[in-house]
C-alpha cells in the first residue's frame, strides 16, 4: 500500500474522535477504534490526501453510530443493549413499511438480527453485517437500506423455490416475469431529486455519473476532466453535500417537516432508494462524459 499522507491528520484527531464516539462505554478499545478509522480512511481517502482533508473527512463521520455498530459486531453485550433500545422498534416500523404488513414486517426485522449479531462464522470469525458500516451516513438509514435489501433477497429466493415443474403440475398458465418489489419511497423525494438534477452543473453530473454509475476511480476522473485525484475527491465530497442540502430544501418546499425530510435522507446519498442510476444515465447524453474512454 502506498504511504498514506493523511495519516498524520488522523493521529492528531484520533483521541478526540474516540471521546466523541462513546466507544469506551461500549467496551471498544481505543486502539481498536483507531484501526477502524484507518480502515475507513484507506477505503475512501486517496493516499495523497492532506492532513486537513483527512480531518475534514473524519469530522463528517457519524462516530457515535460507528462505535456502536462496530462494538456490536465485536460481540460486546453492553453495545447490544444500547442497540436494541435504540433500534428494535424502529426496525419493526421499517419492516412493516417495507413489507406492507405488520406480521411480515416483524418477521423481516427479526430475521435480520442473526446477521447483525453475527451468529454465523467465517473462518472462525463472527460475521456481523454491522462490521461493514462505515459511519458515512447514519446507522438508522443504513439499517433501513439493509432491511430493504433483505426484503428483495427474500422475494428472489421465493421466486426460485417455485419451479416451472410445480406450476405445470398445478395447471397454472405461465405469466410474464413480474418486476421485483420496490421499497416504498415518498413521491416527493423523487420530485425533489428530478429538480436537483435539472439544475445541476454539467461537470457535477459528469463526476457523479463517472463515479457512481460507471465505477471509475477518482484518478481516472481527474485525468478525464483535467485535475488531480485529490481535487476529484474534494469535488465529489462537495457535490454529495450540495446534493443532500438541495434535496433537503426541496423536501421542505414540498411540505415535509424538517424531521421528516432529514429522516428521508438519513442514509448516504448513494443509498437512497430512488432511481438515481437512471437519472445519471439520462444526464450522460450530451455531457463531456461521452468523450472517448482513456486507456486502461
Amino acid at each position: 500500500m502506498p504511504r498514506r499522507q493523511w495519516i498524520s491528520g488522523l493521529e492528531l484527531q484520533s483521541a478526540e474522535l474516540f471521546r466523541a464516539s462513546g466507544a469506551e462505554g461500549l467496551s471498544l478499545a481505543r486502539e481498536d477504534f483507531h484501526q477502524i478509522l484507518i480502515q475507513i480512511g484507506d477505503k475512501y481517502l486517496p493516499a495523497d490526501a492532506t492532513a486537513e482533508e483527512a480531518r475534514e473527512f473524519y469530522r463528517n463521520l457519524r462516530v457515535a453510530d460507528l462505535a456502536l455498530a462496530r462494538a456490536c459486531a465485536a460481540g460486546h453485550e453492553k453495545a447490544w443493549e444500547v442497540f436494541l433500545t435504540r433500534f428494535r422498534e424502529k426496525l419493526y416500523d421499517a419492516g412493516r413499511a417495507i413489507a406492507g404488513d405488520e406480521s411480515r414486517g416483524r418477521d423481516l426485522a427479526d430475521s435480520l438480527y442473526a446477521e447483525l449479531y453475527g451468529l454465523n462464522e467465517r473462518e472462525g470469525v463472527r460475521a456481523s453485517k454491522l462490521a461493514s458500516y462505515t459511519g458515512r451516513g447514519s446507522l438508522d438509514g443504513w439499517l433501513r437500506t439493509v432491511l430493504a435489501q433483505e426484503f428483495v433477497n427474500r422475494y428472489r429466493t421465493q421466486k426460485r423455490l417455485v419451479s416451472l415443474e410445480e406450476k405445470e403440475e398445478d395447471g397454472v398458465s405461465f405469466e410474464a416475469p413480474t418486476q421485483e418489489p420496490q421499497v416504498p419511497v415518498d413521491g416527493r423525494v423523487n420530485e425533489a431529486l428530478d429538480e436537483v438534477f435539472r439544475e445541476m452543473a454539467a461537470e457535477d453530473r459528469t463526476i457523479l455519473a463517472a463515479y457512481y454509475l460507471d465505477g471509475r476511480r477518482l484518478a481516472e476522473i481527474g485525468r478525464m476532466l483535467g485535475f488531480h485525484e485529490a481535487t476529484a475527491s474534494r469535488k465529489l465530497e462537495r457535490i454529495a453535500k450540495k446534493l443532500r442540502q438541495a434535496l433537503l430544501e426541496g423536501l421542505l418546499k414540498r411540505g415535509m417537516s424538517r424531521r421528516q425530510a432529514e429522516e428521508a435522507l438519513e442514509s448516504d446519498v448513494r443509498d437512497l432508494q430512488v432511481n438515481v442510476r437512471d437519472r445519471l444515465a439520462q444526464e450522460k447524453t450530451g455531457t463531456p462524459f461521452n468523450r472517448e474512454r482513456s486507456p486502461g
